[in-house]
């Protein structure tokens, strides 16, 4: 079964990631601007969006 949608499958699950509600589940802020980070080591995929007002960390961790 041939996945649809442009660029790579990391890249469409990042898009879904920034796609949803960005808030932040310390503090609540909504952030409308703010994207995900990505990084590959080995078998595993982190994706992490950092709240811009109150630094808590938002990580979703995939392994392969």
């Amino acid at each position: 079964m041939a996945l649809k949608g442009p660029g790579s499958p990391f890249e469409r699950l990042r898009q879904k990631y920034e796609d949803a509600e960005p808030h932040c589940v310390e503090c609540g802020f909504v952030d409308e601007e703010g994207g995900w980070r990505v990084r590959a080591t080995g078998s595993r995929v982190r994706y992490q969006h950092t709240c811009r007002i109150c630094g808590a960390s938002n990580v979703r961790e995939l392994r392969l």
